[in-house]
């Protein structure tokens, strides 16, 4: 049982962390605009084959559906929305092209996604991907760097159930002797740490787990061949920061040429200086073994290649179909027009019109995922008996 004194501990943190500013997104400057369209406004919408997409709503049907009708769903209405369109997605037989076109146009309505009051419709959408590394149950040999579990020693707070304005967003902290603290950062985690974590596995390289980190799933590769999944299991609570900021700020790097690949090659052609510009992230997540196909977004359901988009979870729920069109991060593919459904989210996540594209596993994955910093717009389908006034 907490202790009263430990309660009275934390309200008071709760009480501080609100005026953090890490704790406010950019929701609490900007707010989304929606405008209502037609489908034949948005871009490609004939051309693109909705099979995958409609494959993945499936998935958060599985979700939505069990939520509680009469919560609010955002950015507009209630859970119980979806259950008809849901309904009708499991009962459907898919026979062509036409009847997915169908289906959606028959049960939602698209909305442009404005930034208010600024009615700015363009936005930043990255890419990743689920990472591969080279590992072993036990540490030896090159096997050094530590894959940590959750820590017992760690709590993490819903502070909607205190502040309702602050649905949403959590708070993490350190027990210990029935006192909390802020947990430990990452400069912190790897100069100690953490005997209150089990180690899922250890792998070779600290600059793999470090992006494995950023990315939040991956596939360990044992000694014997045998692959192991593991995902995002929980985080220390401390805001995540771009580690390419830094370089553009120390000259190494211009903002045009920042990308996973340039900062790893940075970081391996810098190794005594590595940790400490990793180190400048104060993130650091906790992962867990899976059993399942593919890695599993927040949203509690398997994501699927070029169809998961994380959205900025202080903003919108998951689950609703989203047709994005953005730069392709490969020039010569043109754009991206195409559906996506909202099943994730992400640390650096932040803003009303942003996204972060799931590219899959692989080296095509990756290299995509890691140059993608692509200008886009994107439209909420919403159900038909949602109002957005």
């Amino acid at each position: 049982m907490v202790s009263r004194f430990l309660l009275c501990t934390l309200f008071m943190f709760l009480a501080a962390c609100t005026s953090d500013k890490a704790m406010v997104s950019e929701s609490g400057v900007q707010k989304p605009s929606l405008h209502k369209v037609g489908f034949d406004q948005l871009p490609g919408w004939r051309e693109d084959n909705l099979n995958g997409a409609f494959q993945a709503f499936l998935k958060s049907c599985d979700t939505l559906t069990k939520k509680d009708a009469n919560k609010a769903f955002r950015p507009f209405g209630t859970y119980g929305a979806f259950y008809a369109p849901c309904r009708a997605a499991q009962s459907l037989k898919i026979e062509d092209a036409y009847t997915l076109t169908s289906f959606f146009e028959t049960w939602f309505d698209p909305y442009l996604v404005k930034k208010s009051p600024s009615q700015e419709t363009s936005g930043l959408f990255t890419g990743y991907y689920e990472a591969s590394l080279n590992g072993s149950l036990r540490r030896y040999g090159p096997y050094q760097t530590p894959l940590y579990g959750m820590p017992t020693d760690l709590a993490t707070a819903d502070l909607g159930q205190w502040y309702e304005e602050l649905e949403g967003k959590n708070i993490t902290v350190q027990i210990k002797d029935g006192k909390i603290a802020r947990y430990p950062d990452r400069a912190v985690i790897e100069r100690q740490g953490l005997p209150k974590a089990e180690v899922v596995a250890w792998v070779d390289d600290p600059v793999d787990a470090f992006f494995l980190q950023i990315q939040g799933s991956g596939v360990v590769t044992l000694e014997n061949g045998r692959q192991m999944r593991i995902g995002y299991a929980g985080k220390n609570g401390h805001g995540y920061f771009a580690i390419g900021r830094a370089l553009i700020e120390r000259g190494e790097l211009t903002k045009e040429e920042v990308s996973l690949q340039t900062i790893r090659k940075w970081l391996a052609d810098h190794p005594t200086q590595a940790q400490d510009l990793m180190n400048l992230n104060p993130s650091y997540v906790f992962f867990r073994k899976l059993e399942t196909s593919g890695p599993v977004g927040a949203q509690g359901v398997v994501l699927t290649p070029n169809r998961s988009l994380a959205v900025d979870r202080t903003l919108y729920d998951y689950g609703m179909p989203i047709w994005l069109n953005a730069e392709h991060p490969d020039p010569t593919k043109g754009q991206i027009t195409q559906m996506m459904v909202a099943q994730d989210t992400g640390g650096a996540i932040k803003g009303v019109v942003r996204g972060d594209f799931f590219w899959g596993y692989g080296p095509a994955a990756e290299k995509y995922a890691g140059e993608m910093k692509s200008e886009g717009r994107y439209w909420f389908l919403l159900p038909k008996t949602i109002s957005t006034k």
